[in-house]
């Protein structure tokens, strides 16, 4: 699983010019499922997520996580983070998971991010069209690869 970590002032999801989730303070993931992932990536990852220390303390150092914070979550699938550019100029997807497997998966990380913090999240629409919105704070932004855990 790569996943594309963005710490938020706000962030929303339009589909079809309808609203399916807004959060305020908190984090929006961008989530990409390849073949090779399991419910070890899962629940790694979502840990992972939850517990980075990327809200500010008193003092203004990041030093808090989002589960310590009370922030919020939105997850939102993304298949093109798994895209190779290596050659040519059109990406290629294959490593990407087929809607058979990456749904399942999907769907099992919303589920574990929902335990771990213990509230619900919001979410995208697994393969529509999405309008993501955000506000970034700081900027921060993090990339993790479960397959290559630094």
């Amino acid at each position: 699983m790569r996943a594309v970590i963005q710490r938020v002032s706000q962030a929303s999801v339009t589909v079809e010019e309808k609203c399916v989730s807004e959060i305020q303070s908190g984090v929006l993931v961008l989530l990409g499922v390849e073949e090779a992932d399991t419910q070890e990536d899962v629940n790694w990852l979502a840990a992972k997520i939850a517990n980075l220390r990327i809200f500010g303390d008193e003092k203004g150092v990041m030093n808090v996580s989002v589960k310590e914070a009370d922030g919020d979550c939105i997850v939102v699938s993304q298949f093109t983070l798994h895209a190779m550019t290596k050659k040519g100029n059109r990406p290629s997807y294959i490593r990407a998971a087929r809607p058979e497997q990456a749904i399942p998966l999907y769907e099992a990380f919303i589920h574990q991010m929902e335990k771990v913090l213990g509230k619900k999240i919001g979410t995208g629409i697994f393969g529509a069209d999405m309008k993501v919105r955000l506000l970034n704070d700081g900027p921060v932004t993090l990339i993790i690869d479960t397959k290559n855990k630094e």
